[in-house]
This record gives structure tokens, C-alpha cells and sequence, in this order.
């Protein structure tokens, strides 16, 4: 059987790379962050398999090749400062402070923040910052943001968030309804927002003021 770094390796190469994530960076993240190290114990020989898995409170942490998508189209840049919602299990976190200067990452469940504050801590990563809240208000009093990343379904893309994006800022998000949404990429140029939709994709509900009701 291999071990957890051969069956990461593994992973990057058959479910990410072999399907066309190109980013050198991004693959050398993935490679990197210990990704059973963000999922409960129970599961940790299925971390490295394509698929999402249950990480409590009605939350999962995303498949690998999802997570890869979503960060290549992200963009970040080693001086960015960078907005996640949605903070889950932390390993998209991981992933990102690979990447970027600075992560402030928003997660609504107070037992998710906390155990994912604890692994990235554990694994000696120092340039995150996780709040709880309400993602869907972003996190104003940092803003602007370099780059925005949501990893949760949204109705539609909260203005919120809009206006937390820095000039020549991006802003990824699923949008679309329960069950089914894309990809969508945000691009600011000044006042003037460029919209456009990626791959097809399945989240959990962005639950808040300007997402889901808590109801759902």
C-alpha cells in the first residue's frame, strides 16, 4: 500500500495534471499540503480519492481536481491578499497560503473554524487568518482583496463581495441553483466588473444574508 505522500503524488498526477490543470504552482501546492491531515480520521484512506468527502456539520472537504480548478482559475500571485468563504476543512485554505501573500478565510460553523485552525497550525502555516461569520458579507474591514474565492453555491454573486475586490481583482464562485452551478469568475477593472462562466460544478448552499436561507 502506498503511503499518504506517494498517494498524493499519485493524485496530482492521474486526477488533476493528466485532466488539465496546468498551473506548475498549483500542482506543486497540491502536492505539498497533506490532504488527509483535513479530513476526519475515520476517512483518511479515502483522502486522496476523487471524490468530496463529509467533514461534519453538513459540510464536505471538495474533490482535488474541484479544488485545482478553482485555484488555477483563481490566480493568485505570491504578493496577493486573498479572501476565502467558506473555510470547511482548511484544505483549500492550505492550499492557497501556498500561493498568496496573506488568506482571510470566513467559515459560518464555529466547530469547522476551529479544527481547521488547529491543522493548519499543526502543519507550521502562519499567513492565514480565520474568522467566524457570515461569508456572504465578506470581510470588510481588510478589504480590498487581490483575489476572492468562494467555495460554496451561491444564488448569485453578493455585491458584498464585489465591492471587497481590489481593482484588477478576480473573484471565483459557484453560482446557480441547489444542486447544479458553474464556475464563475469575476474580473474588476476599475468600476467595471467582466463576468464570465467556467466548468459545471456541485457546492453545499453559500448559506447567509446574501446567499441560501439557513432553512433550506
Amino acid at each position: 500500500m502506498m503511503d499518504d505522500g506517494a498517494r498524493r503524488l499519485d493524485m496530482v498526477a492521474t486526477q488533476i495534471a493528466a485532466r488539465g490543470v496546468r498551473d506548475p504552482r498549483v500542482l506543486e501546492a497540491m502536492r505539498e499540503v497533506p490532504r488527509h491531515r483535513f479530513v476526519p480520521w475515520s476517512a483518511r484512506q479515502e483522502a486522496y480519492e476523487d471524490r468530496p468527502l463529509p467533514i461534519g456539520e453538513g459540510q464536505t472537504i471538495s474533490q482535488p481536481y474541484m479544488v485545482a480548478v478553482m485555484t488555477e482559475v483563481l490566480g493568485a500571485q505570491p504578493a496577493d491578499r486573498v479572501l476565502e468563504i467558506g473555510t470547511g476543512s482548511g484544505y483549500q485554505t492550505a492550499i492557497l497560503s501556498r500561493l498568496a501573500a496573506r488568506v482571510v478565510s470566513i467559515e459560518r460553523h464555529a466547530v469547522l473554524a476551529a479544527r481547521a485552525k488547529a491543522v493548519l497550525e499543526s502543519i507550521g502555516i502562519a499567513n492565514v487568518e480565520i474568522h467566524v461569520g457570515d461569508g456572504t458579507e465578506g470581510w470588510p474591514e481588510d478589504a480590498p482583496f487581490d483575489r476572492i474565492l468562494v467555495t460554496a453555491g451561491a444564488p448569485a454573486v453578493p455585491d458584498s463581495l464585489r465591492q471587497q475586490l481590489a481593482d484588477g481583482g478576480r473573484l471565483v464562485i459557484p453560482v446557480g441553483p441547489s444542486g447544479f452551478q458553474h464556475v464563475t469568475i469575476v474580473d474588476r477593472r476599475g468600476d467595471d466588473y467582466a463576468e464570465r462562466r467556467g466548468d459545471a460544478c456541485v457546492f453545499v448552499p453559500l448559506i447567509g444574508r446574501l446567499g441560501w436561507k439557513d432553512d433550506r
